[in-house]
């Protein structure tokens, strides 16, 4: 790689010294910086296990030398081979070099609240039986095995019983990690725990209605009871026992059946599927025993979210796109409930929500920012230009961005073929691409990002990929409506190894417009916080002045509404319904009033509204008063007949006048009555009754 320790250096602010053979051959040097104490960022990847094997022999030896405390100097490795120095226009990739050197030179996040797992090895296998006792064959030594017979298989049962054999019909499997609920129904006559596997059943039975997985296919029994008396001993068929509903906990599920138990794209961690071949499920398995933690993902905030107001139901952006089914409707308490021993931290809940009510924890919002900033920043300072985001997997993702550096470097000599990673290109890893959306994305862009990709694998459920391409419809509007020129977001799509040259090829697109002045704003712990500066940049800088940037009618977070004045009573339904106090009434005068800037375009307006009267607008205005409150309807307040009092709107009462006249129980008086206030009304009723009484007499 052609790699200049001076002009990095300069970049970092640190002095450099370059160690190009650094793999093997100067391992004593990385020793040395190891053992100074200080922060080492080793930038290269391939030889990582090494490395962090030398580090801990020499933090042992010191320590035993009673010469340093035990532990080693703070150590990271970045890739900046494949993702830039083996590449065609390597010898321009020094400003990106020193981007992923300065990126790797941050802070790792602030640790968050964890969820813990428990696990005793307590291992459920579902499937036939024959090929179920297989696999108890080899989990056996280490896990504590029970099967769940679903038919014999070809082979059938072994002759010895060595595990626990459950049976019947399946009724629910649930949990996660340490804590599965199985729930069947046990209605076979063959009890499994009595049956001896003696075969004699099997062989008296005239219609072969019992199977090598001693269950009687009562379907096929012509109810002879031939199986009855030859099992007199054993006592194991009864064909007078009643189904009985039972329960039982696991901590692991192997499942070997053809259709799963569960149907979401992210199965629950415990929950396994196997094929009868590949050894990595089952040395996974027997991995997991013991006490396990992981960050506890996301942080909810229930007074913004815009899921449910008076049994309305709004927003369901994140129960929609969870795609491991951890995300539920609570209507009792007008919210979402998100289960975190679910959740596996993909993060597009918090990226799909309008309010910020759903934040992605780990890491934050803010710490993301700070990543795009130091690398943009950097590859600015160094001489860059046109940078394009390229955000990825921490897993699938970065082994093909490995694949397309080594193609390159293998077809560098000839000087065609595969180009590899560009050198305007910045690769940023994730631990989940979808857990960033529009407003960190648009962050990116006022800090002198050109582009920003997302690179998307089979690791990514379907409904991600919708999710992405909504959040990029939505950000590429706002810019061109600014008048932004060029493609400024892209989802990069890539199964495997197979597509790189169609990877190859998205990596060489020309870039777009960027802005004229980089911006200084720190991305928020507020979604709407960090939007609202990032809006307020974009606009001050925008090529094009205009009034008003249409927006996607699909997913877009900002917006107006349009109201029918003629069809609107001023119930004021709509401003109770509206989490995010974008509606509002007017203490001082009968008026429903509009802060677009607040407005989420939730939908639960319009679903509350009785008469029908309000529409979504997505859109931006650029106007000054998206800020303030506008009026969108005003109306003349209707006094009351006996005391003149104001107590409704003039349409409001009018049309309910309109509804009732007709109406046997409001004829006469009874209807006058609903012209007076509440107080008149109730004085006018005893009037009446005082006069009644006195007529009696």
């Amino acid at each position: 790689m052609p790699l200049d320790a001076r002009s990095l250096g300069a970049a970092l602010n640190e002095n450099l010294t370059l160690h190009s053979t650094l793999c093997r051959r100067e391992a004593g040097a990385f020793l040395q910086a190891v053992q100074t104490g200080e922060e080492v960022v080793v930038a290269c990847t391939q030889e990582q296990r090494l490395f962090v094997e030398l580090a801990e022999q020499a933090s042992s030896a010191q320590a035993g030398a009673a010469r340093a405390p035990s532990g080693y100097a703070p150590l990271r490795f970045v890739n900046i081979r494949e993702t830039g120095g083996w590449s065609r226009d390597a010898a321009q990739a020094s400003p990106k070099i020193a981007a992923l050197l300065a990126l790797a030179h941050l802070p790792e996040p602030e640790p968050v609240a964890t969820v813990t797992y428990k696990s005793a090895g307590r291992l459920l296998i579902i499937g036939e039986l024959g090929a179920a006792e297989r696999a108890a064959e080899l989990l056996g030594d280490a896990l504590d095995v029970t099967l769940f017979t679903q038919g014999a298989g070809d082979a059938g049962a072994a002759q010895e019983r060595r595990y626990p054999v459950l049976g019947g019909q399946i009724q629910s499997l649930t949990g996660w990690l340490g804590a599965f609920e199985l729930q069947w129904l046990r209605s076979n006559p063959i009890d499994l725990d009595l049956c001896t596997r003696c075969n004699a059943c099997l062989a008296v039975c005239p219609e072969d209605a019992i199977g090598l997985d001693y269950q009687v296919d009562l379907s096929a029994c012509q109810a002879h009871r031939a199986c009855v008396k030859v099992c007199q001993v054993a006592g194991a068929i009864d064909f007078q026992r009643e189904p009985e509903a039972l329960r039982e906990t696991f901590d692991l599920v192997l499942d070997l059946r053809a259709t799963p138990a569960f149907s979401q794209h992210a199965l629950p961690q415990g929950y396994l599927r196997w094929d009868g071949r590949s050894l990595t499920t089952l040395l996974q398995l027997r991995g997991l025993v013991g006490e396990f933690e992981k960050p506890r993902f996301f942080v909810y905030k229930p007074k913004l979210c815009a899921h449910s107001r008076n049994e309305k139901a709004g927003c369901t952006a994140c129960i929609d796109v969870c795609s491991a089914s951890a995300i539920e409707s609570d209507r009792s308490r007008q919210q979402i409930k998100v289960n975190p021993n679910l959740c596996i931290g993909c993060g597009t809940c918090s990226t799909v929500c309008p309010t910020g009510a759903m934040g992605f924890a780990y890491p934050r919002a803010s710490d993301q920012g700070v990543k795009l900033k130091t690398l943009l920043a950097t590859y600015s300072r160094s001489g860059g230009k046109n940078a394009a985001l390229l955000l990825h997997s921490q897993g699938a993702g970065a082994r093909l961005l490995g694949d397309l550096g080594r193609a390159a470097q293998l077809e560098r000599a000839s000087k065609t073929g595969t180009h590899g990673v560009p050198a305007r290109v910045l690769p940023l890893a994730l631990w989940h691409t979808s857990s960033l959306g529009l407003e960190v994305w648009l962050s990116a862009i006022c800090y002198g990002a050109s582009q920003l990709w997302v690179l998307l694998t089979d690791e990514e459920a379907p409904q991600y990929r919708a999710a992405l391409e909504g959040q990029m419809a939505v950000a590429q509007a706002i810019l061109s409506g600014l008048g932004y020129q060029g493609e400024h977001f892209r989802l990069l799509q890539v199964k495997d190894a197979r597509d790189l040259a169609a990877l190859d090829h998205d990596l060489q697109a020309a870039p777009a417009q960027t802005v004229a002045r980089t911006a200084g704003f720190a991305v928020q712990a507020d979604k709407r916080a960090t939007l609202e500066l990032v809006l307020s940049h974009l606009i001050e800088h925008a090529p094009v002045k205009t009034d008003v940037v249409a927006l996607p009618a699909t997913g877009s977070p900002l917006g107006a509404l349009v109201i029918n004045k003629d069809a609107c009573t001023l119930c004021l339904s709509c401003v109770n319904a509206c989490p995010a106090s974008a509606l509002q009434d007017n203490p001082q005068a009968l008026e429903l009033r509009l802060i677009e800037k607040n407005c989420v375009q939730c939908g639960l307006c319009v679903k509350t509204c009785p008469e029908q009267a309000l529409t979504l607008l997505p859109r931006l205005s650029l106007s000054p008063q998206r800020n303030e409150a506008v009026v969108l309807n005003a109306m003349q307040p209707y006094a009351c007949v006996r005391c003149g009092k104001p107590f409704g709107t003039l349409k409001a009462i009018e049309a309910m006048l309109g509804k009732l006249s007709s109406h046997s129980m409001f004829q006469g008086e009874a209807l006058a009555r609903l012209k007076m206030c509440a107080d008149c009304r109730v004085i006018d009723i005893y009037s009446a009754d005082n006069e009644t009484k006195i007529t009696d007499l």
